[in-house]
């Protein structure tokens, strides 16, 4: 009897082992495409016959993309890189704030304001867009880092997460803060952010993927080509008259890249910053 149990668990181990190859193959399929694509010809990419990888691989199309003029492809991806890490770092400095305030700093209106800002969540973003546009065209901020960033560092979610860790949190370690003399401000950064990393990393991770791929916002604000990003770069591929096939694949490879990164190097404190912000009020 139990020799059939076991046989049964391994067999099921074995299934479930099955499974998640198949799931994390089929995950692969998109990459897999960029990168045979993008060191392909034309030729290779719109042949009737499919071969798994093109017998000459065009490792030239790399430097292609950077050489494009008509795609500031480096510019792009600096001008990326600047507001995906100005927004991480304002919006996590900001709703970090905000969230221990929430949940430590004791007043009378804080449930309010608490779901005053949850209340933001289920504001469509259409509503907000043509006011903040107008706002930021009145400042002079088009085509600015500053017109591209700042208006986006409030975020609700990451408030909301925030204060669900803050929660959560040992007061013990603020206690014994506040018997050295350390008042809100010192104990939040010289005890809670040092204790905290895993959630720190966490929001900031979602923020800087967010911030990443946002697209509609610095379309309409980066009118300027020097200030455009690399999704804006990447969509001028669907306006051109002669579509560059492995040009495409080449760039939205080299796009995704960083983000690959990112989340390799922190994937990890993802689960561990989510999981510990349980909602408990």
């Amino acid at each position: 009897m139990r020799d059939a149990h076991d046989a049964l668990t391994r067999a099921g181990r074995a299934l479930r082992i099955v499974l998640l190859i198949a799931l994390a193959l089929l995950f692969l399929i998109p990459f897999y495409l960029l990168v045979r694509n993008g060191l392909a010809t034309e030729h290779d990419i719109t042949a009737p016959d499919w071969t798994f990888f093109p017998h000459d691989l065009q490792w030239s199309n790399l430097t292609e993309v950077f050489r494009d003029p008509n795609l500031p492809m480096g510019r792009a991806l600096l001008n990326s890189t600047l507001i995906a890490v100005a927004t991480t770092v304002g919006t996590v400095l900001l709703a970090s704030l905000a969230g221990y305030g929430l949940a430590r700093i004791p007043y009378r209106h804080s449930g309010i304001v608490f779901y005053a800002i949850l209340g933001t969540l289920m504001v469509p973003a259409a509503v907000t867009f043509v006011p903040s546009f107008v706002l930021v065209s009145s400042l002079g901020w088009i085509s600015t880092l500053r017109g591209l960033v700042i208006p986006t560092l409030f975020s609700a979610f990451a408030c909301f997460i925030f204060r669900q860790y803050f929660l959560g949190f040992p007061k013990e370690l603020e206690d014994a803060a506040r018997v050295d003399g350390l008042g809100y401000w010192r104990t939040y950064w010289r005890i809670v952010v040092p204790n905290a990393r895993p959630v720190f990393a966490a929001v900031g991770t979602i923020v800087f993927i967010g911030a990443w791929n946002a697209f509609l916002w610095p379309l309409v604000i980066g009118q300027d080509q020097e200030s455009w990003t690399v999704q804006v770069a990447l969509s001028t591929f669907t306006t051109a008259q002669n579509l560059n096939l492995h040009e495409l694949f080449v760039a939205a490879a080299v796009s995704i890249a960083p983000l690959v990164l990112v989340f390799l190097l922190l994937q990890r404190y993802i689960v561990a910053g989510v999981e510990r912000t349980g909602i408990d009020d």
